[in-house]
């Protein structure tokens, strides 16, 4: 049997996680918020492996899936291949001046170093009254029950400290102001899992707190055990604020 790659690991990782009834839901109230009419095109930035590229599409949208990773490019397009997948980056989207009526990102802006960039690229593909949705977490404010609450906050600080961008989403409303957007508002949707679910995402968060050094191996095996057994006992608490931030492009 071939071991798989990141990427594949990543797509396996990617479907668990919106099949979640939160984030199904997530996803449907983000296609709300776009206000798009019959037929309108949205862009989809960083669509992965394309579910909401098809999912706008069931809506009546004309929908178009960005992503700079080759590897998810090619598997939307193998999942999907009657939808509209290109290669391309959130820098310098394949797309014309004021193409899209929307323009949806995902947890997105956390992985880049330039989101300002990335907001006035948007502004530009969008059209006159056009409206952007960005949804996302901050690193910094994940919440966990645990019996050591100073290391559980060295152990998210370590992880957050790790991503490129990890408290972009609490920034979300001024970065859409500052890029010329107008109408900005934002919405805070709390994903809430007490059982094994979410336990390889609290194990990551401490074994990358590990490898960084900012813990112990011993600290490291001590939490780990405790949320192990949280798991195990129905008594694991972890809460996930989510920000969904709404703007429109001025006339």
């Amino acid at each position: 049997m071939s071991t798989p790659t990141s990427a594949e690991s990543l797509i396996r990782l990617m479907d668990m996680a919106e099949t979640l009834p939160s984030a199904v839901a997530l996803r449907t109230r983000s296609y709300e918020l776009l206000e798009l009419d019959a037929g309108a095109r949205v862009v989809d930035a960083g669509c992965g492996t394309g579910r909401a590229v098809v999912e706008l599409a069931e809506r009546g949208a004309r929908a178009v899936g960005v992503d700079a990773a080759e590897e998810m490019v090619a598997a939307a397009r193998k999942r999907w291949p009657v939808h509209d997948f290109r290669l391309g980056d959130v820098y310098r989207l394949p797309l014309g001046d004021g193409e899209v009526a929307g323009y949806r990102a995902d947890k997105v802006l956390h992985v880049l170093t330039d989101a300002p960039r990335a907001l006035r690229e948007a502004r530009r593909v969008l059209a006159p009254g056009g409206r952007i949705v960005l949804i996302g977490q901050d690193w910094d404010t994940f919440v966990i029950d645990s019996d050591d609450p100073r290391l559980t906050r060295v152990i998210v600080h370590a992880r957050a400290d790790l991503v490129p961008d990890p408290r972009v989403a609490r920034r979300y409303r001024n970065l859409l102001l500052d890029a010329g957007f107008e109408q900005a508002d934002v919405e805070v949707h709390t994903a809430v899992f007490t059982d094994e679910t979410m336990l390889p995402m609290l194990t990551g968060l401490a074994e990358a707190a590990r490898a960084a050094g900012a813990i112990t191996g011993e600290q490291h095996a001590a939490w780990t055990a405790e949320q192990r057994e949280r798991a195990r006992n129905g008594r694991l608490f972890l809460a996930l604020p989510l920000f969904v931030a709404i703007a429109r492009r001025p006339c």
